[in-house]
């Protein structure tokens, strides 16, 4: 009898310690809008076994988006999150738009995927570059969006964004205003292809401006250097048979710089296997870009000391 009174004793003890102490460090992870890539990737994180099971918890948390990713990130509001390389870049640098605070908390952990910028074209327009567009009626994404935030920067550096009658408007009633003549090309800023670029090349026979092109020869990389180039493949689209240039912004894994190095490395080496990867895919096509030889891709600004670690090791760093 007295030995049962010493363990309901220790019991009651136990139900006294606060839950607190026996529980996991929890990390928020900053995703985007409901139904948008950015929150799939913070969802398929949070869900992932071993990530789910390990000594940690994730939870991702809708958002605006990059931005707004940026400064909860860096404030500490969120731990981790997605946004675009530009915008780490820029905002570390105090150049974002009417907004020159320094957000340098905010260090790259991996890159996802990118999102390249694609131009839309009738093919007899003779619209060869986007100089040629002056005067010209142009689709330039939804206003707030990123591709229409990238168009205006493009744009705004080649000197025509205040001399083309601008339209803000989504892909695909862009592609349809098109169709119908409504207008002379559409911009944007999305992996391909892109259905609006398919809906459109099935009404007229299209083109796409070699926008690498004219990025070189306007000197938009040595300003902007978080953009990579990349080639649009021929055949991607009807009519187009000829390999196209372009550029992309890379989405990039962030983290708050006082997240503890050894959480940013596991949750790199549970993600970054072959297992994580595919459970990645299984979430999204668009992940498919996800690997270990590109995870520093179009990360031009400081890393966290846990993914330098992770990625040292995995001999893509030096």
């Amino acid at each position: 009898m007295k030995r049962l009174n010493l363990v309901i004793a220790a019991l009651a003890a136990l139900a006294l310690i606060p839950s607190t102490s026996l529980a996991k460090d929890k990390y928020v992870f900053g995703g985007g809008p409901a139904g948008g890539t950015f929150q799939v990737v913070a969802n398929a994180i949070q869900v992932y076994g071993p990530i789910k099971n390990g000594d940690y918890s994730v939870k991702a948390q809708s958002s605006g988006g990059s931005v707004e990713n940026l400064r909860t990130v860096d404030s500490g509001k969120v731990d981790f999150g997605t946004v675009y390389s530009g915008h780490v870049y820029l905002g570390r640098n105090g150049m974002l738009k009417n907004d020159d605070k320094k957000y340098e908390n905010v260090l790259a952990v991996a890159y996802l995927y990118g999102a390249p910028a694609q131009l839309v074209v009738k093919a007899d327009s003779g619209i060869k570059s986007v100089k040629d567009l002056v005067g010209k009626k142009v689709g330039v994404g939804n206003a707030g969006s990123g591709a229409y935030a990238n168009c205006e920067l493009f744009f705004t550096h080649m000197g025509i964004w205040d001399k083309i009658e601008r339209n803000a408007m989504g892909y695909n009633d862009a592609a349809q205003a098109f169709g119908n003549n409504q207008l002379d090309a559409f911009w944007l800023f999305t992996a391909f292809p892109s259905g609006a670029v398919i809906m459109a090349a099935q009404t007229n026979e299209i083109a796409l401006v070699d926008l690498d092109a004219d990025a070189k020869a306007g000197g938009f990389y040595e300003k902007y250097p978080y953009f990579a180039k990349l080639t649009i493949p021929g055949d991607t689209y009807r009519g187009v048979e000829d390999d196209t240039g372009s550029f992309q912004d890379s989405t990039l894994w962030v983290a708050n710089a006082n997240v503890p190095d050894d959480v940013v490395y596991d949750m790199l080496s549970k993600v970054f296997t072959d297992e994580g990867l595919a459970h990645m895919r299984e979430q999204k096509k668009t992940f498919k870009e996800m690997a270990i030889e590109k995870g520093v891709n179009g990360i031009v600004t400081p890393m966290h000391p846990g993914a330098i670690k992770f990625w040292k090791e995995q001999g893509v760093l030096k």
